[in-house]
C-alpha cells in the first residue's frame, strides 16, 4: 500500500516538519541499512507525506556519514513518487543574500568519500543526469517561495563538497570562478540516487551567510548563522506547504522512466540476490525477483 506521495527532506536546523497533521513515525528498514531516522508519515495541505531529517533528530549525522541509499530507497519503498529536498548553503555570489533562497538546477561534484549509486555487483546503469532536477517541482517550489514571501531563485549551480569541514578561501574563489552560486554539503547524492530510483528530485537551497571569500565572513557569528538557520527553517516551512499543496497528482515529467533505457545488463545475466535486492527498483524492466 502506498504510504505517502511527496517527500520533504529537512536538513540543517529543519528537523521536524510543523502541520503535519494524522502523525505517525515510521522506522525502514533496506537493502542497505537504516535511514537517518524514522520517517514522519502525515497529511500536509491534503496530501500524504513523508518527512525525514537527513542529519537525524539532534543533528546525528555529518554529510559524509549519512547512509544515501536507504534515505532514499526509504522513500520509494513508502510510494513516494517526488522529494523536495531542503537544505542549508553558503552563497558564492553577492546577488544571493543570507535568508534567500536558491533552486539549484546543476551540480558540482566536490566529495571524495561517498556511495552515490545503487547498482553495481552484478548490474550496470547508466542514468542520464545532464538535468539533474526535476524542472516540473522546482518550477513549482519557485512559485511557492513567492507565496511564502521569500526570495527563491530558479536555477543556479550548487557545488557539492567533502566536509565536514567548510572550504578554505582559495577554494572558495575557485567555485566563484566557475560560476558557481552556492556550496553545501549533501544534495549531490540524494540527486543522483533519486534519479536511479525514478523519483522526482528538487532542492531549496537555504542561504544562511556568505562563503569564506566574502569580506564580511569574519565578522559573522555562529549566533547570527543559528539565527540565519532557525529563520530559513520558518521560510522554508511556509514554502513547503505551498509547494505540497501546488502538486499536480499525476508527474508529467520523464522522471518516472529514468532507468528505461539505463540498464545494460542482459537481464537473464543479473544475480538472482541481487535482482532480488533491488526488485523495487528494477523489477519492472528485468522481471519478477527470484523466488516469486
Amino acid at each position: 500500500m502506498r504510504e505517502a506521495e511527496i517527500g520533504i527532506i529537512g536538513g540543517s536546523g529543519l528537523y521536524q516538519m510543523p502541520g503535519l497533521t494524522s502523525l505517525v513515525e515510521k522506522t525502514v528498514v533496506t537493502p542497505w541499512g537504516k535511514p537517518s531516522d524514522a520517517y514522519h508519515l502525515g497529511t500536509l495541505e491534503g496530501r500524504r507525506v513523508a518527512f525525514l531529517s537527513r542529519h537525524g533528530r539532534g543533528h546525528r549525522f555529518m554529510p559524509s556519514e549519512l547512509n544515501y541509499r536507504a534515505n532514499i530507497y526509504g522513500f520509494k519503498s513508502l510510494g513516494v513518487d517526488r522529494i523536495l529536498s531542503i537544505s542549508a548553503v553558503g552563497s558564492l555570489k553577492e546577488e544571493h543574500k543570507p535568508l534567500e533562497f536558491v533552486i539549484p538546477d546543476q551540480f558540482i561534484d566536490r566529495t571524495r568519500h561517498r556511495t552515490d549509486t545503487f547498482f553495481g555487483e552484478g548490474v550496470v546503469v547508466h542514468v542520464a543526469f545532464a538535468d539533474p532536477t526535476c524542472a516540473e517541482i522546482s518550477k513549482i517550489a519557485q512559485a511557492a517561495g513567492q507565496k511564502a514571501n521569500v526570495k527563491a531563485k530558479l536555477g543556479g549551480t550548487y557545488v557539492c563538497m567533502e566536509g565536514p569541514q567548510f572550504s578554505t578561501r582559495a577554494e572558495s574563489n575557485l567555485y566563484r570562478s566557475w560560476g558557481a552560486d552556492v556550496i553545501g554539503m549533501t544534495n549531490l547524492q540524494e540527486a543522483k540516487l533519486a534519479r536511479e530510483a525514478e523519483l522526482c528530485y528538487s532542492t531549496v537551497a537555504m542561504v544562511t551567510d556568505y562563503d569564506c571569500w566574502h569580506d564580511s565572513h569574519e565578522s559573522v557569528t555562529v549566533d547570527q548563522i543559528v539565527a540565519n538557520l532557525l529563520k530559513n527553517a520558518e521560510n522554508a516551512c511556509a514554502l513547503v506547504k505551498h509547494a505540497v499543496a501546488a502538486m499536480p497528482k499525476q508527474r508529467s515529467c520523464k522522471c518516472g522512466a529514468a532507468l528505461a533505457n539505463a540498464i545494460l545488463t542482459d537481464k537473464a545475466k543479473i544475480p538472482a540476490e541481487v535482482k532480488q535486492r533491488l526488485h523495487l527498483l528494477i523489477g519492472k524492466y528485468v522481471g519478477e525477483k527470484a523466488g516469486a
